[in-house]
């Protein structure tokens, strides 16, 4: 991949003056469009973070959520309703992870219905260097402080709370 190229100018203020000249106030597209380019810029620094670990960030979440929990195993129900995923999405990460000897899929003990995932001391000894690599790059948010952070989380989550992410 080449070189980046630096715009002179921000594309997203001059698609708001656009926007704005043809529809009206642009403060809600111009917000929508910067939070969608700053995902794109996020999951491409943690992505880069996380290549020399050989994992996705759907597949670090899913260790993060296994370490989370209070014996390093869960349902895989549970882990899909937890990273807010579809079954099959939680099924395909837990193949790719058990291929590489990161986690173990056993028999529920009292549930014959379900799967317990469960991380084992590869998936946790590789867990705590691409958390290393990670944190390092403040996950991909350089230029904020730590109360921005904050603020922007608590922003965020009014707009998750309002579609119904959570109660």
């Amino acid at each position: 991949m080449g070189a980046k190229r630096k715009l002179p100018f921000d594309p997203i203020d001059e698609a708001r003056r656009h926007w704005e000249s043809r529809w009206g106030r642009g403060d809600a597209m111009a917000a929508a469009t910067a939070v969608m380019r700053v995902q794109q810029i996020v999951l491409g620094a943690v992505d880069e973070a996380l290549r020399p670990f050989d994992l996705t960030f759907a597949r670090y979440e899913a260790l993060v959520l296994l370490t989370f929990s209070r014996n390093g195993r869960l349902p895989m129900r549970v882990m899909g309703d937890r990273l807010q995923l579809h079954p099959t999405s939680v099924t395909n990460i837990v193949d790719r992870l058990q291929a590489d000897g990161l986690v173990l899929r056993t028999p529920h003990p009292t549930d014959r219905r379900a799967t317990l995932v469960e991380i084992t001391d590869a998936g946790t000894a590789l867990l705590e260097r691409a958390t290393t690599s990670v944190t390092e790059i403040d996950f991909g948010l350089s230029g904020l402080t730590a109360e921005e952070e904050i603020q922007l989380t608590e922003l965020l989550g009014r707009v998750r709370r309002a579609a119904g992410d959570f109660a």
